[in-house]
C-alpha cells in the first residue's frame, strides 16, 4: 500500500522508490488481483487515491521495471483533463488536495487511459468521494456502486477492486461490497496467501515511509506479518 512520492505526508521520496521497486523487480512478479494462476512470488502493488504524482513519477517507473500497479481512484476529483502545470499539480499539501481538485491534484482520465493502455495500471474504485463509508448518512450505493459505473464507463473497463477509504468498514459495508466487486483491499500489515485474502478482505503492507528499499521485506517484518495474518484468520 502505497500513496505518494515526494509529498508532505503518506510519501517516499523518489529516489527511495526507485530502488524499492528495482528490487521488487528483481525478487517478486507482480500481478493484478485479476490474474488467473500466481506465480512464483506474487506481488500485489496498491496505489491508493489517484494522486498526479502517480502519473508523472511512478508509472514512468512501473514502465522501467516493467512492474504491474492497482490504482485506486475517486471520481468525485477525477477531471477529464487539466491544463494546470506540474508545478500547481504537484506543490499543494497533502491535506488540501481534495478541496483543490479544480487544479488538477489527482490524474485525470485523460491519463488514467494513457496508463491503462499501456497493461501496467489497473483501475480500482476508492469510493465515489473517499469517505469513511462506515459513519451514519453515508450512501453506500454512491460510494460503491455508482463510483463503480462511472469508472467503467469513463474508462470503458471492468472494475473489480475496491480499497476502502481510511481503511474503515465493518460486516454492513463489506457485503455491500461484496454485491459489486471481487475484490476488497484494506489496511492492515498482514500477508494473503491469494486473492481471497482473510476473512473476505485482502490486507495491505503499509509502504510509505521507507526506511530502505526492502525494509518491509526483512525476515523480521516478514515473521510481523505473517503472525497478524494467522492471528486474524482465527479470529
Amino acid at each position: 500500500m502505497y500513496h505518494h512520492v515526494n509529498s508532505d505526508r503518506c510519501s517516499n521520496d523518489l529516489e527511495m522508490l526507485d530502488k524499492h521497486l528495482e528490487y521488487i523487480s528483481q525478487n517478486f512478479t507482480s500481478v493484478f488481483p485479476t490474474f488467473d494462476k500466481l506465480p512464483k512470488n506474487p506481488i500485489c502493488l496498491v496505489f491508493d487515491d489517484g494522486y498526479y504524482d502517480f502519473y508523472k513519477f511512478i508509472y514512468p517507473l512501473l514502465k522501467r521495471y516493467n512492474l504491474k500497479a492497482l490504482l485506486g481512484v475517486v471520481p468525485s476529483v477525477t477531471l477529464d483533463k487539466c491544463n494546470f502545470d506540474d508545478a500547481t499539480r504537484l506543490n499543494i499539501e497533502h491535506n488540501h488536495l481534495f478541496e483543490n481538485y479544480k487544479k488538477g491534484t489527482f490524474c485525470t482520465y485523460e491519463e488514467l487511459a494513457t496508463m491503462r493502455d499501456s497493461g501496467l495500471v489497473e483501475i480500482a474504485s476508492h469510493s465515489y468521494s473517499h469517505t469513511n463509508l462506515v459513519e451514519n448518512d453515508v450512501d453506500l450505493e454512491k460510494e460503491l456502486k455508482t463510483s463503480k459505473e462511472i469508472l467503467e464507463k469513463k474508462l470503458n473497463i471492468k472494475v473489480e477492486s475496491f480499497v476502502f477509504p481510511f481503511g474503515k468498514y465493518d460486516k454492513k459495508v463489506l457485503d455491500e461490497t461484496k454485491k459489486h466487486y471481487n475484490y476488497a483491499f484494506r489496511i492492515g500489515n498482514g500477508i494473503n496467501k491469494d486473492f481471497h485474502g482473510i476473512g473476505g478482505t485482502i490486507y495491505r503492507i503499509d509502504g510509505d515511509f521507507l526506511t530502505s528499499p526492502s525494509d518491509i521485506f526483512s525476515f523480521k517484518s516478514m515473521l510481523k506479518f505473517r503472525f497478524k495474518s494467522f492471528i486474524k484468520s482465527i479470529t
